[in-house]
């Protein structure tokens, strides 16, 4: 059964079994279940439902809105309604210092980037600080939309000063490889991550519902002589990743 066959109202609607955004909600809740709007798909529009249902345009838009703040449908700005994906669940180390695109190679999976910001800018109070630079210069910034296994999974802004990706357009996939042509690959980091609620900017962004839980990460990065080579903060998808950290126990003489 096709989309327009499964949302005729004489199958399914009677408007003496409670509000009509409801019953539409279940209707597309059953269309997601059999399969009938497949994972990652995208929904009709509005007007096309409205047409197919019979029902008006503000009934069709509280049903999708109830599906987007249950997380089964997600929207995305200027492309409509789609229907949630599986994410991919990841385990990162904490014990490497690897790039995004390196990471998801390892793990078998194609890896995009959707460019947000790139190019040269006026470094903030917080860079300033973080790449040990004087006041008034500026930094490459890239930031930009990192996906896998055609699931959005992070966002990440990079800085770096300028002696030391002076072209930030040379960044096309990985930002470690390009350091590393340039012979300045960090060597070591520190990372700082802590749990967040994730805003509307950025859950639109992972396609996640608003207040879902993410996880942010600010890293510094370093070559062999001590200087900052780095500074990135990141938001992941809390359904997305799992951080993990191998320790090791100290021995003492009272142990």
């Amino acid at each position: 059964m096709d989309v327009a066959d499964f949302l005729s109202p004489g199958i399914w609607l009677d408007k003496a079994k409670g509000p009509l955004y409801l019953q539409l909600r279940r209707r597309l809740e059953d269309a997601i279940d059999q399969g009938v709007l497949q994972p990652n798909g995208p929904l009709p529009p509005e007007r096309e439902i409205a047409d197919l249902t019979e029902l008006s345009r503000v009934t069709v838009r509280k049903a999708i809105r109830e599906l987007v703040e249950d997380g089964s449908v997600v929207q995305r700005q200027g492309s409509g309604s789609f229907v949630r994906g599986d994410t991919p669940k990841l385990e990162q180390s904490l014990s490497q210092l690897t790039s995004f695109s390196e990471d998801m190679a390892r793990r078998g999976l194609d890896s995009r980037s959707i460019w947000l910001e790139r190019g040269i800018v006026l470094a903030t109070p917080e860079e300033v600080s973080a790449l040990e630079l004087q006041e008034g210069e500026s930094v490459a910034r890239i930031g930009r939309l990192r996906e896998a296994g055609g699931q959005p999974m992070a966002l990440e802004t990079a800085s770096l000063p300028l002696d030391l990706l002076p072209n930030p357009l040379e960044v096309t996939q990985s930002l470690y490889s390009v350091l590393a042509s340039n012979g300045c690959h960090p060597v070591r980091a520190v990372q700082k991550i802590s749990a967040i609620n994730l805003g509307e900017a950025e859950a639109s962004l992972l396609q996640v519902a608003t207040g879902d839980a993410g996880l942010s990460m600010v890293r510094t990065s370093y070559l062999p002589n001590g200087r900052v080579v780095e500074f990135t903060r990141s938001t992941y998808r809390g359904d997305a990743y799992d951080f993990v950290a191998e320790l090791s126990i100290v021995k003492t003489k009272e142990s």
